[in-house]
């Protein structure tokens, strides 16, 4: 992976609301994807992978949703891409220029891409939201049941 595809900027971000915004609890899915304008539906698979990895844990109940699995300094952008796509091999080359020049050249930006992601961590982020002026108060939610 050079640069994120669209799902894994999506279930960083998504990552990352639930670190910046359950200090008062677990936040609920559909908040989450509301907040990044995406469907629940597309953003739900993602979540569940990521608390099969244990970055997140699931809360049932009315205030449920859900919180970080660990500590934010200890799980780091690669943590979240490899939920992913634990596989970044490259594609096989068709050419003797594809094979011996562009495939190493890829695998060495490959590599430096993936020592950047595992040196930043959610704690790094939040950080830099707080120092932004970014609000950390989640949005109260209620829940009608009749």
């Amino acid at each position: 992976m050079l640069v994120p595809s669209n799902r894994i900027f999506y279930a960083i971000e998504a990552v990352l609301v639930i670190a910046y915004h359950s200090k008062s609890g677990a936040v609920a899915s559909r908040d989450v994807a509301e907040r990044q304008g995406l469907p629940p539906r597309y953003l739900e698979p993602i979540l569940q992978k990521m608390v099969r990895a244990g970055i997140l844990k699931s809360v049932r109940g009315p205030q449920g949703g859900y919180i970080l699995g660990r500590e934010r300094r200890r799980i780091t952008l690669a943590d979240i891409a490899a939920v992913l796509e634990p596989d970044d091999a490259l594609p096989p080359a068709a050419t003797p220029l594809g094979e011996l020049i562009l495939q190493p050249t890829l695998h060495t930006l490959q590599t430096a891409w993936k020592k950047n992601m595992e040196h930043i961590t959610l704690a790094d982020l939040c950080a830099k939201a707080t120092a932004a002026n970014i609000s950390s108060e989640t949005e109260p939610h209620s829940d009608f049941t009749i």
